[in-house]
């Protein structure tokens, strides 16, 4: 493991998470990736309110989500910085690829869905459009496939005309774009988003479930599920 402060090669990794985040579902992924041991605090984001807003849960995130990665002294915020975290503290089974131009596609792959698409279906999202504008449920379902269908329109086609893409979004090793690919289709399903206008992601998507790193972070296999 390359050196960096505030952590030694034995402190655990402890994630903070919940089931149905599509973010943390994405960090669970890239974990079970690098092969890495961990240890999952559950964080319920509906009960009580939503525990993420609890002081002590307030002040390891100021923002109040999830995930957050410890390890050793550091405490690590959003999912995409906490997945290049791992993959530069532990360089083994790498969530890039080792070229540039790679390396800067699947950021570009991955980023679509965690900073352009997810957002705006995310819990906190929903709950000010539900409780403080006070759309109705028609609108905010509406809302929610509309982003959702031209997030992945996208996606879909940059994926089918480039040569780069393989067995998984980039090549023959699945790595970070895969990891925000399959929880956001997770996420799409919960919505109810006809997916057949996208056979290349439901193949991507199918490859990556065959796997035990992906099967073994699916939601419904969180000891928080339900």
């Amino acid at each position: 493991m390359n050196a960096h402060p505030g952590a030694a090669a034995g402190d655990p990794l402890i994630l903070h998470t919940y089931w149905r985040s599509s973010a943390a579902y994405r960090v669970r992924i890239g974990l079970n990736l690098k092969g890495l041991s961990w240890q999952a605090r559950a964080v319920h984001l509906v009960r009580d309110g939503g525990e993420q807003h609890a002081a002590a849960y307030r002040e390891l995130n100021p923002q109040q989500l999830v995930p957050t990665l410890q390890h050793g002294q550091q405490t690590l915020v959003q999912s995409m910085a906490i997945l290049e975290y791992l993959d530069e503290a532990f360089p083994a089974h790498p969530l890039l690829p080792p070229d540039t131009s790679g390396r800067a596609r699947v950021r570009g792959l991955a980023q679509l869905v965690a900073c352009d698409l997810h957002p705006l279906n995310n819990l906190r999202v929903m709950q000010y459009l539900e409780q403080s504008l006070q759309v109705p449920a028609q609108a905010r379902t509406a809302w929610t496939l509309h982003w959702m269908g031209e997030g992945l329109d996208a996606l879909e086609s940059m994926l089918a005309t480039s040569p780069a893409t393989g067995t998984f979004c980039h090549g023959e090793q699945p790595g970070l774009a895969d990891a925000c690919l399959v929880p956001q289709l997770y996420n799409a399903r919960r919505f109810n988003l006809d997916l057949a206008p996208y056979p290349l992601l439901r193949r991507i998507e199918a490859a990556c479930l065959a796997l035990p790193a992906f099967d073994a972070a699916r939601p419904e296999r969180q000891a928080d599920a339900g």
